[in-house]
């Protein structure tokens, strides 16, 4: 999944010369946190937040602060340089960025110009969409061998019982190196035919605890 299948690209902005007040109405006015600053030919030149309003702003208590900080221009607290990504970039490594950054959101640039922006929570509904999670369907948890063709041959499982695959992804054994947790999310609401298929093989299964049920 690329940045462009996920991003907004209609983005609320702001010019450096747009005062802090200009800025917090926008914010309350289309519920947003971020807003990026551009020039006249869309070129990101940075990026304000409310936060950013909140900590250049010295007390609450000395109201004449308040009012000197609304009146200037949003060019006096914007963050730059502004971090950029590309709208071909994948969801994944986009991901990474964030995580590693501790970024809200992000700019997406095309030829050098604004063309959208990615948030966290753009993120957190392509991971949904990602694994499958927002349609209906059960998920079933395989500790494997990690060796050439698992998959393959685990997916065999279900095409034998004709069950419909919506996502799949894996992760490393957390406590063997040489095998993997494959992660299964399936079209079908009762998915005990197919883990008793599992259970009489090499692949053993996590979730769900079919075992665990049955002896209580």
């Amino acid at each position: 999944m690329l940045v462009k299948d996920i991003m907004k690209e209609d983005v609320i902005t702001l010019t450096s010369s747009a005062t802090v007040l200009h800025a917090l109405q926008l914010m309350k006015e289309h519920n947003i946190r971020h807003i990026p600053v551009i020039n006249n030919e869309r070129h990101v030149i940075g990026i304000v937040s409310d936060r950013d309003i909140r900590d250049a702003s010295p007390s609450i208590l000395e109201p004449s602060f308040e009012k000197e900080l609304l009146k200037k221009p949003i060019a006096a607290i914007m963050i730059n340089p502004v971090v950029t990504i590309h709208p071909y970039e994948f969801f994944e490594e986009v991901a990474t960025i964030f995580y590693q950054k501790e970024f809200a959101c992000l700019p997406v640039v095309q030829n050098k110009q604004l063309v959208g922006m990615v948030t966290e929570k753009d993120l957190l509904y392509a991971y949904i969409q990602l694994t499958g999670t927002h349609a209906p369907s059960t998920q079933l948890e395989i500790k494997v061998p990690d060796r050439i063709g698992v998959l393959s041959d685990v997916c065999q499982f279900f095409s034998r019982r004709q069950i419909k695959i919506v996502s799949v992804y894996s992760y490393p054994d957390p406590k063997q190196q040489s095998y993997k947790v494959l992660v299964f999310r399936i079209q079908t609401m009762n998915p005990i035919v197919v883990v008793r298929d599992f259970e009489s093989s090499e692949y053993e299964v996590l979730y769900p605890y079919w075992e665990d049920q049955h002896e209580h």
